[in-house]
């Protein structure tokens, strides 16, 4: 694998020190600049090319939300992790709909981190398994039936697809072919009315089909 160039941007300088700190501690991975808002980042960007930036969500002069959709306006192939300590659906919801990749919580570990960055790198999602858990246990308090019936083998895709496996890890787990798995994909998008993957993970949280 290639050097992941990583950004950080953060407005708290202790935090990004230290955070970069442990970043260039991980193999294949180069923290390359840091900015303090959105609007420093966009500028960096001109200048350089960036694989991923990790995206505190409330920051002065530009927010995270707000950089996001434009850094995806600009069609730049970089992939943006959220990395916040807000573990509310809705700043979840709006950073995806913006464009991000992943999810993760300021309290998460180095080897999560890397995990997130490698994965987000090939253009899959990553989610935080705490605020997975977070969201879970926020929807049980009421509880819904899912509105459309799902088989079986759609469950255990879900599922998997929920943990963050990409469909040919899916096909590899379930001794299925790619193609199988991209129809069950297609059809768990089409049944639930879901754009994406996050997508499917709120749904299959929000109506008990998975436990994380």
């Amino acid at each position: 694998m290639d050097i992941i160039k990583v950004v950080i941007c953060d407005d708290h300088v202790i935090f990004r020190k230290g955070l970069g700190t442990i970043l260039n501690e991980i193999n294949e991975v180069k923290v390359i600049g840091e900015a303090s808002n959105g609007q420093e980042l966009l500028t960096l960007m001109k200048k350089q090319d960036v694989d991923v930036v990790l995206m505190d969500i409330r920051m002065p002069v530009m927010d995270g939300i707000e950089t996001t959709l434009k850094i995806k306006e600009r069609q730049y192939d970089t992939k943006i992790i959220a990395l916040t300590m807000h573990e509310e659906i809705g700043y979840f919801n709006q950073m995806i709909e913006a464009g991000a990749h992943g999810y993760l919580l300021k309290k998460t570990t180095r080897d999560e981190l890397e995990a997130a960055l490698k994965q987000v790198i090939k253009g899959e999602y990553y989610f935080a398994a705490e605020f997975l858990a977070h969201a879970e246990k926020h929807f049980r308090k009421k509880a819904q039936e899912s509105p459309v019936v799902l088989t079986d083998r759609e469950k255990e895709v879900l599922e998997l697809i929920c943990k963050g496996y990409s469909n040919p890890e899916i096909a590899k787990k379930l001794f299925l072919s790619e193609r199988t798995i991209d129809g069950h994909r297609a059809n768990l998008l089409e049944k639930t009315g879901a754009k994406n993957a996050p997508h499917l993970v709120m749904y299959a949280i929000k109506y008990g089909l998975v436990k994380m």
